[in-house]
This record gives structure tokens, C-alpha cells and sequence, in this order.
């Protein structure tokens, strides 16, 4: 951040002064409701990560056990063809904003059925462990979101306190300290001119009297 402009001391330049200090004071109190509004999100947002991690966890668990059940049963060739007539996932991610910041809020997770010209999974272990990946793949996605939510939202959050930092520990003192001097100044300057200008009355005065014999 630039330091406060040297500049010589007049009206204008403090007026101008005390309109940047204004600005620099509104501009801190708005990041600071700004950090309030980021920090209560980011708190809910780590929340609904937890959440989401512990459901995908629990939902890979539950679809890698019945899939060494689907093997034992059935053996590597059931696997592969099960898993031939499985498509792939489409997954859009839904957004929503917070104070100026978007952020993933959700996903939708479209899993297409099993074409009907496949063959069915060998063994209930195996139907059951798709039906199961299936929910693991939500989950994924959902998880996916939420911590890339909390990751951009807490990344804002930092740069925004390290904004109110920089305006309150350097550039709102030095802009105090450069009006300041500013005034002093004016203060120093008006007072000379006033001294001056009495000065120069004194001297009209003296010439414009009577002179002595």
C-alpha cells in the first residue's frame, strides 16, 4: 500500500486530507462488517464440511465392503461385467453468494441407469455395492463442494482482515499524522500572516502621522 502523498501544506490539501481519512475509516468499518458476515459463514460452512466428509467416508465404507462380499461371491468377471453397463456421473454445481464472494452451495449428481442391454450385476453383493457406489459418487460431490466452499470463503476472509489491518495499523495513521501536520502548518503559516499584517498596520500607521518638529 502507497503511503500518504506529501504535499504542500494549504486549505485544499487538508480538506483533501480529511476526505481521504473519511474514506479510509468507512472503507474499515465496511470490511469489518464484511469479515463478521464471512466469519459466521465460514463457521457454518466448516460444519456442513464435516458433515459432508463423515457421510462420504461412512458411504465409501459401506460400498467397498459389498464389493469384497460382490468379489468373494463372484470373483474379478462378475466385476467386470457389472460394471460394464455403469455410465458416468454428471454433476453440476449450484453457487450462491455472501457478501460480494460466490461460493459452490450444492451439487446436483444425475447418475444414469443401467443401459438395458446389460447384464445385471452376478450376485446381490455386487448389486447392492453399486447401489452403494452410487450414493458414495452424491457424497463425493457433495463433500467436493462444501470444502471447496469453505476453502474460497476462508481464503476471503483472510485477505479481508489483512485489509482492515493494513488501513488500521498504517494507512489510517499516517493519513492522521499527515493532516496533522498539515494543520500544524496552517496554524504556523496564519499565524505569521497575522503577525505580518499587524506589523504592516503598525508601519501605515506610523507613516500616515504627524511628523514632529
Amino acid at each position: 500500500m502507497t503511503t500518504a502523498p506529501r504535499t504542500p501544506p494549504s486549505r485544499a490539501t487538508r480538506l483533501r486530507l480529511r476526505h481521504g481519512l473519511d474514506v479510509a475509516l468507512r472503507g474499515a468499518d465496511l470490511l469489518e462488517q464484511k469479515s463478521r458476515i464471512l466469519r459466521t459463514r465460514h463457521r457454518l460452512l466448516l460444519q456442513v464440511e464435516e458433515t459432508s466428509a463423515q457421510r462420504w467416508h461412512e458411504q465409501l465404507r459401506q460400498a467397498e465392503t459389498w464389493l469384497l462380499r460382490g468379489l468373494l461371491q463372484g470373483g474379478e468377471q462378475a466385476l467386470a461385467a457389472a460394471a460394464a453397463g455403469v455410465g458416468r456421473a454428471d454433476v453440476t454445481v449450484d453457487e450462491a453468494s455472501a457478501v460480494g464472494v460466490r461460493y459452490p452451495s450444492g451439487t446436483r449428481c444425475v447418475i444414469p441407469s443401467r443401459a438395458p442391454t446389460s447384464a445385471s450385476p452376478g450376485n446381490t453383493a455386487l448389486v447392492r455395492a453399486e447401489a452403494a457406489y452410487r450414493e458414495a459418487v452424491r457424497a463425493a460431490a457433495e463433500y467436493a463442494a462444501a470444502r471447496a466452499a469453505t476453502r474460497i470463503v476462508g481464503a476471503e476472509l483472510l485477505s479481508t482482515r489483512q485489509r482492515v489491518r493494513a488501513l488500521r495499523r498504517h494507512w489510517i495513521p499516517r493519513l492522521e499524522q499527515a493532516l496533522a501536520r498539515v494543520g500544524l502548518a496552517l496554524e504556523q503559516s496564519e499565524h505569521e500572516d497575522a503577525v505580518r499584517r499587524r506589523w504592516a498596520a503598525r508601519q501605515r500607521a506610523g507613516e500616515g502621522g504627524t511628523p514632529r518638529e
